[in-house]
């Protein structure tokens, strides 16, 4: 079974470079419909990509640059944006030039088509892809699951921990995991928290009497919110001059399994800058039905249903 990768990943597998790099491979490519990789060299002023094969130069045509771009349901920025970046192509045909030189015209947009249909017309609330952060928004992450088709990440749904910028957790260009929250119209939903752990889970790397780092979420008259894990928080006793997005040293009182709490004392804070790591998952399946966050013999129920 063919595997769809996000953009730039089959780029620096052998095998696609093996074909690249052959006019013959290439060939049986073309012949196959396989689904190939390189780097877009330049745009021109047609809208034309201009590709970078060993073997051959290589075009993709202005309307098959990507899904909708033929019928202006897609602005040209979508083709314009992948200079200088990897993209995914099937061979539709090798010419050759006045000059005797053979190239190769490319299809972008046959290249996803394959993925719609072959992959993600497939999935399923509750199944876990593979993904690649591409932009970064207040409300969310655009992460491509497949040839260059993007899903939204809503910011809600990062992690458990709220956060004010999806930034925070991911950089452009990382690899994440997620899960299929819906398909509609078109339109990918995903969710992310439901691989970060249940609150049991998390709390386990804790015990009372340890002081750990942690970050402030925010200050409330009755307390403050600090962040231990993504996915586990835990009540502070207000300290004067602690703000929201500062890290802290905090020192663990009690953990209390039944009411979902852990209490926690501010020991000291200070200014930080955020560095985002690649996410830790508890949960590494490819499907997941149903997520029960809250402990089993605690009064208020969290779960999520796919």
């Amino acid at each position: 079974m063919t595997e769809y990768l996000s953009e730039g990943k089959l780029i620096y597998r052998r095998e696609n470079n093996l074909i690249i790099n052959s006019p013959s491979l290439l060939c049986e490519a073309w012949r196959n419909g396989t689904v190939l990789e390189a780097r877009a060299s330049l745009c021109d002023a047609q809208h034309n990509l201009i590709v970078d094969l060993g073997a051959m130069k290589g075009i993709i045509p202005r309307e098959e640059g990507a899904i909708g771009i033929r019928e202006g349901a897609v602005r040209d920025i979508a083709v314009i944006s992948r200079v200088n970046r990897p993209v995914c192509f099937v061979v539709t045909e090798i010419k050759t030039d006045p000059n005797g030189n053979e190239y190769a015209v490319l299809s972008r947009e046959k290249a996803q088509r394959k993925c719609l249909d072959n992959y993600i017309s497939t999935l399923v609330p509750g199944d876990i892809v593979n993904a690649r952060v591409t932009r970064l928004e207040s409300f969310g992450a655009f992460v491509d699951i497949g040839c260059g088709i993007i899903a939204l990440l809503p910011i809600d749904a990062i992690s458990v921990s709220r956060i004010e910028h999806p930034k925070e957790r991911f950089s452009e260009g990382m690899d994440i995991r997620a899960v299929i929250r819906s398909i509609e119209n078109g339109r990918i939903n995903l969710s992310h928290k439901e691989l970060l752990g249940t609150w049991e889970q998390n709390a386990a790397a804790f015990s009372p009497g340890e002081t750990v780092s942690g970050i402030i979420r925010s200050v409330e008259s009755y307390g403050a919110f600090v962040e231990l894990s993504p996915n586990l928080a835990g009540l502070a006793e207000i300290k004067e001059g602690v703000r929201a997005g500062e890290r802290a040293s905090v020192y663990i009182k009690s953990i209390i399994p039944e009411k979902m709490k852990i209490k926690l004392i501010i020991i000291d804070s200070f200014e930080y800058r955020y560095h985002p790591q690649k996410p830790k998952y508890f949960f590494t399946g490819s499907h997941i039905d149903s997520f029960l966050y809250s402990p089993k013999d605690c009064q208020k129920r969290i779960e999520t249903v796919f």
